[in-house]
């Protein structure tokens, strides 16, 4: 019997002259007069072996095939499209209107609102959206997204700088089961207003990526960590402007953050990384409960980089580093990031220190 990694076109079939062939599966053969008489159910799983532009290719071969791989494709990219991608969407996305997860990430800038628009009025399933760098979008896209795709919980649209807040608020208010929102570069679209917005519609965000928006305040991340106590991720990588008080809300509201991005955020101090180590110690009994039940995603920050967070000093985060076993200072598992912090050199985790000794007491020959 053939297993499902040895099916493809030629192995599936003996050629039986120009009207068709023999469909071998399971020891035996199935007759079919025509390429169109093959079953939905295993030319989709053909398609789901192949390349996506083969099966867009498949797609073209008759309207048999084109029904059939239009009601099963349920993801799609066209990120190996380098040029015409525009046109390409506007061809593909009325067929494939079952559509879940729909990757356009681009090199050089193709897609255009008109791509964007004709997915909206199209593909009313779609949860997961990549847009990345998608450079000619403007606000028109975010609109149509906000009333033809509400059903989105991932949105990578990171540097589609032509965006505004506006637009991402409106999108936020219509799109309210988001779980994974990434604005990177977003300048003019990641302000406080756009993240009031999000905090206020889109209570189940898990994760946020909010590096390089040099707009961003305290204001708008702390509606986030007061409206998204499930938030697992958030990166403010750049976010200059964030101080201590962004910090403590996320410790004291997101019981949940395993990581956590403050890279050249300078007006962090020793205030933020204590708020961090005394919010473990506060969920302690959580903890214990968690570890009893073997659930290893509740074990707190697992991921911190402070790098050029130049006002912290040695003891405070050495209080972070112990209150959260996860956070790694040694090469192997490296995820608690220090870089361009010379004074914090000294900060060590326990397997570190525990090496350390290893070597101290048995040292080689």
């Amino acid at each position: 019997m053939i297993g499902v990694e040895d099916l493809s076109l030629d192995k599936l079939f003996v050629n039986n002259g120009s009207r068709g062939g023999v469909c071998k599966m399971g020891g035996g053969v199935m007759m079919m007069g025509e390429w169109k008489d093959i079953p939905m159910e295993l030319l989709l799983r053909i398609a789901s072996l192949v390349d996506d532009r083969t099966v867009i290719v498949a797609s073209g071969v008759c309207s048999g095939w084109r029904d059939a791989i239009s009601w099963g494709l349920t993801r799609l990219s066209l990120s190996w499209c380098k040029r015409n991608m525009n046109n390409l969407v506007l061809t593909l996305a009325p067929k494939f209107t079952k559509l879940q997860v729909l990757t356009l990430r681009q090199d050089l800038p193709q897609l255009e609102d008109v791509g964007v628009e004709t997915i909206a009025n199209h593909c009313h399933e779609l949860q997961d959206l990549d847009l990345s760098k998608s450079f000619k979008l403007t606000d028109r896209s975010l609109y149509a997204l906000a009333h033809g795709c509400p059903n989105l919980t991932k949105l990578n649209i990171s540097g589609c700088s032509a965006f505004s807040d506006s637009a991402v608020a409106y999108l936020a208010e219509h799109c309210r089961n988001l779980r994974v929102l990434n604005l990177c570069g977003c300048v003019k679209a990641a302000t406080d207003k756009a993240l009031k917005a999000i905090g206020y519609y889109c209570n189940r965000l898990q994760t946020v990526n909010l590096g390089w928006c040099d707009k961003v305040g305290d204001e708008g991340v702390m509606s986030l960590a007061y409206g998204c106590p499930d938030l697992r991720a958030l990166d403010l990588c750049g976010c200059v402007l964030i101080t201590d008080e962004t910090v403590i809300a996320l410790a004291n509201n997101c019981t949940h953050l395993r990581s956590l991005g403050l890279y050249f955020c300078q007006y962090i101090t020793d205030r933020a990384m204590y708020s961090l180590a005394q919010s473990r110690v506060k969920n302690k009994h959580e903890m214990w409960a968690s570890m009893k039940k073997h659930r290893y995603e509740d074990e707190g920050l697992m991921n911190l980089n402070i790098s050029q967070c130049t006002a912290l000093t040695p003891p405070a985060v050495q209080a972070v580093c112990e209150a959260f076993p996860a956070l790694h200072t040694c090469p192997e598992r490296h995820s608690l990031i220090i870089s361009g912090c010379l004074n914090l050199t000294s900060v060590h985790c326990a397997c570190s220190v525990q090496a350390h000794r290893a070597r101290v007491l048995h040292p080689a020959h």
